[in-house]
């Protein structure tokens, strides 16, 4: 099996090396930058499975950073914020990132969450392409499927509005077929966190909120419901 390459963006020296080392003893290969620029300049040169970047990194901020990857490819990207209250981890979200991990974090926790960000993406999600796969207890759909000028294509993760191919990231594809799967049903925040980010524990929902506000803007604002104080569905 190839090993997983890691891009590292922090300015922080100690916290660096450090995580670098961790993630190193846990079988990553890493790549570190100290800065935005450099991150950007490491991730063209190698082309990393997934991307850590620290949201206040100098030259080129890690929102910033985080929107250059997203034009170019749909690798994962998890942002690391200092303060999980900041506006930094919704910025971060909007500009195409996958999840967020609060500083200070434990390396295992770390560890445990890149390897569940990959485990979604199936460790396929280079330029150019949706990537991911439904999770493996997900029953197969055959065939696409139509909602108004909406077609979803799970088995060639393809989606078309009124004809047009729609580019989606790995998470935004899997939220629509968590949605596709069960039309007209109100899906839960808690249950999105579960199936797609697999958050058995929970976890921040702004993330669903988020997702859910990208995957509009895409397909098309009305096409998923907000059923307030429940969740979210979409209409069939």
């Amino acid at each position: 099996m190839a090993e997983t390459h890691v891009l590292f963006v922090e300015d922080d020296d100690v916290i660096r090396e450090a995580t670098q080392l961790a993630l190193e003893r846990d079988g990553f290969v890493v790549t570190a930058a100290p800065d935005g620029l450099t991150g950007l300049e490491r991730f063209r040169a190698n082309r990393p499975d997934i991307a850590l970047l620290d949201v206040m990194v100098p030259g080129l901020d890690g929102v910033s950073l985080c929107r250059r990857i997203r034009d170019e490819s749909t690798v994962p990207v998890i942002m690391l914020s200092a303060r999980a209250d900041s506006i930094d981890v919704v910025l971060g979200l909007e500009a195409g990132a996958d999840d967020y991990v609060t500083k200070p974090f434990d390396g295992a926790v770390l560890v445990a969450r890149i390897r569940a960000v990959l485990r979604r993406f199936g460790h396929a999600s280079g330029p150019g392409g949706a990537g991911g796969a439904p999770s493996a207890d997900e029953a197969p759909v055959e065939g696409p499927m139509r909602f108004g000028d909406l077609e979803v294509n799970p088995e060639g993760m393809e989606v078309r509005k009124a004809g047009t191919p729609v580019a989606l990231t790995p998470t935004e594809m899997r939220l629509l077929l968590e949605f596709s799967a069960a039309p007209g049903t109100v899906l839960s925040r808690d249950r999105l966190l579960e199936r797609v980010w697999d958050y058995g524990w929970g976890g921040d929902t702004r993330v669903v909120d988020v997702h859910v506000q990208r995957l509009r803007g895409k397909i098309g604002q009305d096409r998923i419901e907000t059923v307030r104080g429940f969740g979210y569905k979409l209409k069939g």
